[in-house]
């Protein structure tokens, strides 16, 4: 019986809900607040018509800045500008409006002439444009822009890459990154160029790379320096890559001739992962496994561990075995 309790409730309290909105006074305060808000509305249609002021901000725009120049201070960024009109007028300015930024032209500047100037006539003008025929320009801060700036001394510096590059199993990285420009100019005063040996990348992730990627790059922006370029492209060579085994003599240098060494194995075998495309190219002659007599002299228990001493950059993953091996040094009898 416990679902016709529940049902009983839920009608109960449905049934106390309608006789409560049927009552007369809550009539009257809906009624009330009706009238409350069309006060509240034609209050507002009437504000709206009167005369008010408001500050808008105007970005400012700087163009064809020349890398080898420092700005002294930074530039203003914005004008702002008091301006008035009916409130309907300036909620538009608020809301729904952008303006559209007050630019200067650093080649229409005088050259040498050490100051980037606006005029007040240049930005009144400039904002005036952009106001409806109604609406009154009162003033704007500040009311002219001049900017000092001097000349940075130049360095060449070169591009390294920074950033982490995973691959899919079986695919590898098979080369040097390229970077170009490999080298940028970078304009800064003397005590900033000290510092700076080198200009890195922005950080980059490459995942799940299985080809060549080539990327625009931005350049890690330093304080008060400028890159000239700003971005360089990189080229980071993948390939898909596959296992190569080959025997490599083991070869001792500098053994005197009265001397017989006997090697166990004479030979090792070199694994290693090796791209796709170079797979014909690589023979044994790329690889060595030498050691000195030196070694051998200054050695007691009769076993030498060996190691790869010529490999070329664009295999990785080698192993040797046996990465080890045992010997016999004898001297030759010598007659007259």
């Amino acid at each position: 019986m416990p679902q016709l309790d529940i049902n009983q409730s839920f009608k109960s309290a449905r049934m106390k809900i309608n006789a409560f909105l049927r009552r007369q006074r809550w009539k009257e305060a809906l009624i009330f607040f009706f009238f409350v808000l069309l006060s509240v509305g034609f209050w507002l249609l009437q504000s709206l018509q009167q005369e008010y002021e408001i500050e808008i901000n105007i970005p400012v725009r700087y163009k064809n800045i020349p890398p080898d120049i420092s700005f002294t201070e930074t530039p203003p960024q914005e004008i702002i500008a008091k301006v008035k009109d009916k409130g309907s007028v300036l909620l538009n300015y608020s809301f729904g409006r952008s303006f559209a930024p007050i630019e200067t032209n650093m080649k229409n500047q005088a050259e040498k002439s050490g100051s980037l100037s606006i005029t007040k006539k240049t930005i009144q003008s400039d904002i005036q444009k952009q106001l409806l025929a109604t609406t009154s320009l009162v003033g704007f801060e500040p009311q002219s822009i001049e900017a000092a700036y001097s000349k940075r001394i130049k360095k060449d510096i070169p591009v390294v890459f920074d950033g982490t590059i995973q691959t899919n199993p079986g695919f590898h990285v098979s080369g040097n990154i390229l970077i170009s420009p490999s080298t940028v100019s970078v304009y800064a005063s003397d005590i900033v160029l000290d510092t700076l040996n080198q200009a890195k990348t922005v950080f980059t992730e490459i995942r799940k790379g299985t080809k060549t990627i080539t990327r625009t790059v931005q350049l890690q922006k330093i304080s008060e320096a400028t890159y000239d370029p700003t971005s360089v492209t990189i080229t980071i060579p993948i390939e898909e890559f596959t296992e190569k085994t080959l025997e490599i003599p083991v070869i001792c240098t500098g053994l005197p001739p009265h001397y017989t060494l006997r090697t166990f194995p004479s030979i090792a075998k070199v694994t290693c992962s090796v791209p796709l495309s170079r797979f014909k190219d690589l023979s044994e002659d790329a690889f060595e496994i030498k050691f000195s007599f030196k070694d051998l002299e200054q050695n007691v228990s009769g076993t030498l561990p060996i190691q790869l001493t010529k490999k070329p950059d664009w295999v990785s993953s080698t192993t040797l075995v046996p990465d080890k091996i045992e010997f016999i040094l004898e001297q030759n009898n010598l007659h007259d």
